[in-house]
């Protein structure tokens, strides 16, 4: 299933529009957004180097004048997971939008880019969501991965049993299907594994018969690291994924960009966790 999600460009026409002034000047636009995205992240990297400090019990504040609503999808727990070359600084924009929006009890897994891959990672991810469950007295959470978490979210989900405790995984510029971009030659087995037909990645394309988590990947037509951009894609016959499009965004602007995270925020306030899921 695919959606689009208009950015500044407005909503997607036929090919031909894509030259057009408005589609050009939306690109023009997105890619000096993101020029601004990529300087304001490497300016937080610092503030999110280390773990962050957890208070036994402690819920995540809510903004004066929220309204937070008494429902089950708000209660859950989500744990955000951020890419290469990042930390939990880039997530200032998508923490503040879920807090506005009710949800209470937010957190971000810190991993080391440079020494961790995909499983390694993963494993990380899998102690942090029982961790989770453990202290909030939840079974399951709502994931979102950026980038290189996403495919380690996913990784978590399909291979490591993960679906029992994930209910919505949603990625960002993920690159579900790898990316030329990683052909850099860099000695990082986490970039290794994102090019594409790479070992991880061909073990993603396995079947995942009654996966029980339910997916959205959002992905943009302006995204500078995933190439082609139509990799962020998610497809696999046994997976309920809904792919959304976003327009004239960049791949550092994904987790900034308030249109995705309003998307986010609607979307995970419609999941109830206590509910199982419809077949896919």
């Amino acid at each position: 299933m695919g959606v689009a999600l208009p950015g500044r460009a407005g909503s997607p026409g036929p090919l031909r529009d894509l030259f057009s002034v408005p589609a050009l000047a939306g690109a023009v636009f997105g890619a000096a957004v993101e020029l601004a995205a990529i300087v304001a992240a490497v300016a937080l990297y610092p503030s999110g180097m280390g773990e962050e400090r957890r208070r036994a019990g402690a819920r995540a504040a809510v903004p004066d004048g929220t309204v937070s609503l008494p429902d089950l999808s708000v209660d859950s727990p989500v744990l955000l997971v951020h890419g290469l070359c990042s930390n939990r600084a880039i997530f200032h924009v998508m923490r503040r939008g879920l807090r506005q929006a009710g949800f209470r009890r937010v957190t971000v897994l810190n991993y080391s880019w440079l020494s961790d891959d995909v499983r390694s990672a993963a494993r990380l991810l899998a102690d942090e969501v029982e961790r989770i469950c453990e202290s909030s007295g939840h079974e399951r959470v709502h994931v979102i991965g950026h980038s290189l978490g996403g495919v380690i979210a996913r990784y978590y989900v399909q291979r490591m049993g993960g679906d029992a405790r994930v209910h919505t995984l949603v990625t960002l510029g993920a690159p579900h299907h790898g990316t030329l971009a990683a052909r850099v030659p860099l000695p990082l087995r986490a970039i290794r594994q994102l090019r594409p037909g790479s070992e991880v990645l061909t073990e993603l394309a396995e079947p995942a018969p009654g996966c029980g988590t339910r997916f959205v990947a959002f992905h943009s037509d302006l995204d500078e690291l995933i190439l082609p951009a139509a990799n962020a894609r998610l497809v696999h016959p046994d997976l309920q994924v809904r792919n959304v499009r976003v327009r004239a965004v960049g791949h550092v602007t994904l987790p900034l960009h308030h249109g995705v995270v309003g998307e986010i925020c609607r979307t995970l306030r419609e999941a109830r966790v206590s509910e199982p899921l419809a077949a896919a």
